[in-house]
């Protein structure tokens, strides 16, 4: 059976989402970090588009990712991404084969009922991944760190991070928008207790 074609929209913000091959624990190691921060960077300089948030887990990685009209697809941008990683990681660890799993998934945010709180969501359920797999005990602590970009004002990690349009909803300055996201991650801690 023919693989369902993906939907591919400019301008729009993508949840984007890859394993590993054999849910190995490639990303790990400061090589899969700094191959991983590398590899964004470098898209980056090649294509236009805007990175909202993003982190790495062992063995996955999340981007939010937004594209911008006339510029590359979700598709070329998530190719050379992982693409790149891949090729250097099998390079430089002596070693063939598989890298991920198959193809990258991705979900649309602004195809949401809700889009602004599941953007709101989404940014402190990534930062938070890295807390779940017990790489870190605060996503402001973690090696990626995007989400200081959205505490406090003028931050930079590692990975170029622009802020969502969306965030600018919550308020009138930097600052009422960062208390209002600091709401956002009671409510998803909340959320989070419950389901444990």
């Amino acid at each position: 059976m023919a693989r369902q074609l993906r939907t591919i929209l400019q301008g729009v913000t993508y949840h984007c989402y890859s394993k590993c091959h054999d849910n190995q624990n490639f990303l790990q190691s400061s090589l899969g970090k700094q191959l991983f921060i590398e590899a964004v960077q470098r898209c980056q300089e090649k294509y236009c588009f805007e990175v909202n948030g993003t982190e790495l887990a062992a063995n996955h990685v999340h981007l939010v990712i937004r594209t911008l009209e006339n510029e590359a697809t979700i598709s070329r941008i998530m190719q050379y991404i992982k693409a790149l990683i891949a090729q250097k990681y099998n390079k430089l660890m002596h070693r063939g084969g598989a890298f991920w799993i198959g193809r990258y998934k991705c979900k649309i945010v602004e195809e949401s009922d809700d889009p602004i709180p599941y953007l709101l969501r989404l940014l402190w359920y990534v930062g938070y991944n890295p807390v779940r797999k017990n790489l870190c005990t605060d996503p402001r602590e973690s090696s990626i760190g995007f989400i200081n970009c959205y505490l406090i004002e003028g931050y930079k990690a590692p990975i170029k991070i622009t802020l969502h349009p969306f965030f600018y909803k919550l308020g009138n300055t930097f600052y009422e928008c960062a208390e209002k996201f600091l709401l956002c991650e009671e409510a998803y801690l909340k959320k989070l207790a419950a389901s444990s």
